[in-house]
């Protein structure tokens, strides 16, 4: 199977460019292939956020279309719906099937398998993917593996505008070191999730297991971006 042909051109649609530049592209490139590998006739494919998911979705389709295969996907953000409607993938709403995999990224990768997800924004829908897949693929490179959890980035926590005061005397109680609302790059003001929500990022210098639980029962919080008991294959 050959490279993917789009480099570092690729664009969910004339009008919808992928932001930034990916790092480790070609480690990314690499990791898209054995996922596209992976691809069997009548499948049904969950497809995560973030660069490494989006580069997979490409490898994908281009097989796809290269074979003549009959899938579908699902998809975890209005990005990479877009993507797969400008590669002629058959969709399937979130959560209206069961996908036979799935394959998605990660921020950080801790020694316990525990992973940190969110940059994008888009954890809620991807916790969705990842408990309904019968198999989940992390596709990775070599950078996200630390020593710990929160070492690079914050816990993003999606949450109900409402529930931001709740949360923010929530995270103090917990030691966050820091809390801030991500603030939009593209508009005045903070980042609206697909949901209609707003987005915390809070900076520990340690996160303990169980964090996510603790989190979850504040009221107005919506999905945190620790993953925490989930099985997965690294790519």
């Amino acid at each position: 199977m050959g490279e993917l042909e789009h480099g570092s051109s690729w664009h969910a649609s004339a009008i919808l460019r992928w932001p930034e530049e990916i790092a480790h592209e070609q480690d990314k490139e690499a990791v898209a292939e054995r996922a596209a590998g992976l691809v069997g006739e009548g499948q049904t494919i969950g497809i995560g956020s973030g660069s490494a998911a989006y580069l997979a979705l490409w490898a994908i389709g281009e097989r796809v279309e290269r074979e003549r295969l009959s899938v579908r996907v699902m998809t975890t953000s209005y990005e990479t719906e877009t993507a797969a409607t400008t590669l002629g993938l058959a969709i399937v709403p979130l959560g209206r099937a069961q996908p036979d995999w799935g394959i998605d990224g990660a921020d950080e990768v801790d020694p316990a398998g525990r992973l940190l997800k969110g940059r994008g924004g888009a954890m809620f829908r991807e916790k969705i993917l990842w408990a309904s897949s019968r198999r989940m693929y992390l596709a990775v490179d070599p950078t996200k593996y630390v020593d710990r959890l929160g070492m690079h980035f914050p816990i993003p926590i999606e949450v109900d505008p409402g529930g931001v005061g709740l949360l923010e005397r929530a995270l103090e109680r917990h030691g966050a070191v820091g809390v801030e609302l991500r603030v939009a790059g593209g508009k005045d003001g903070p980042v609206i999730t697909e949901r209609g929500n707003l987005i915390a990022d809070a900076h520990f210098d340690e996160i303990p297991v169980g964090l996510h639980a603790e989190l979850k029962a504040v009221p107005g919080v919506i999905e945190t971006g620790l993953f925490e008991g989930y099985r997965y294959e690294a790519l």
